[in-house]
């Protein structure tokens, strides 16, 4: 009789070793395989390298959203300030206006000696201690009058100007009385004198600087953030260079219709 001889196995079968070998020849191995493509492909264009590291770009995030803050909280006042002065010759808004009252009155002797004491009456008797001024004092003089001439005396015209009040004085040397014209905004006007520091003190000046410098830093932090966007930059390029052309246009229309 025949025996069986270890190692032979059924008919059609293949070893053991043999199927690991074919499995491992079918699956490519982790280094075989290519890199898998960037989940971020494009970088801030404006930054170095060393720029682009998280200290940096945390800090440039902060300082957009906190000079957004600022620019919100200045630009309200400005927003709606700005959108009257563009509306009070053309297409007119009427919500700005001015009520204007004349009246003659009759200072102490001694604040018409001089216009800085005239001025300091009128502060006084108006209550506008902190009040911008403007004095325009014209010499005595001959003027033209009926064929002839006659001689004319020392004119002073003095005004205080406030966000909400206007007040101009007409004085003629010799006079016992002043001519006084008075102009009181409401609450729109005063807004759009706030935005032309109209009366406003160096304090208020340097304020809406730094809402000014806030809008600069706003451009430039939200132009590199924006570089980090996946959005077209051809169109956004196209978009801000037809913004700035019209722009450009509309400036010089202007400047030579004046």
């Amino acid at each position: 009789m025949s025996t069986l001889q270890s190692g032979t196995g059924e008919p059609g079968l293949r070893p053991t070793g043999a199927r690991l070998t074919e499995s491992h020849i079918a699956e490519p191995r982790a280094a075989d395989l290519p890199p898998p493509p960037p989940t971020e492909p494009r970088g801030y264009l404006f930054l170095s390298q060393g720029m682009k590291r998280g200290r940096f770009l945390v800090w440039l995030r902060r300082m957009h959203a906190w000079m957004g803050l600022w620019g919100a909280a200045m630009g309200l006042l400005f927003g709606v300030s700005g959108i009257l002065l563009n509306h009070r010759t053309e297409m007119k808004i009427p919500l700005a206006k001015q009520e204007e009252t004349r009246q003659v009155l009759t200072p102490p002797a001694a604040s018409l000696q001089t216009p800085e004491a005239l001025e300091a009456w009128l502060r006084a008797e108006f209550k506008l201690p902190d009040a911008k001024s403007r004095v325009q004092k014209k010499p005595a003089g001959p003027v033209p009058w009926g064929g002839g001439q006659i001689e004319q005396p020392e004119n002073w015209r003095i005004t205080l100007i406030a966000p909400n009040l206007n007040v101009t004085s007409e004085y003629w040397k010799g006079d016992a009385e002043t001519h006084i014209e008075q102009k009181e905004a409401n609450l729109w006007a005063t807004l759009a004198n706030f935005h032309k520091g109209s009366g406003m003190s160096n304090v208020w000046i340097l304020l809406t600087d730094t809402l000014a410098g806030a809008l600069l830093i706003l451009a430039i932090t939200g132009t590199l953030l924006w570089s980090r966007l996946h959005g077209p930059r051809l169109l956004a390029a196209g978009l801000v260079g037809t913004t700035l052309t019209a722009l450009l246009v509309l400036m010089l229309n202007a400047l030579s219709l004046s």
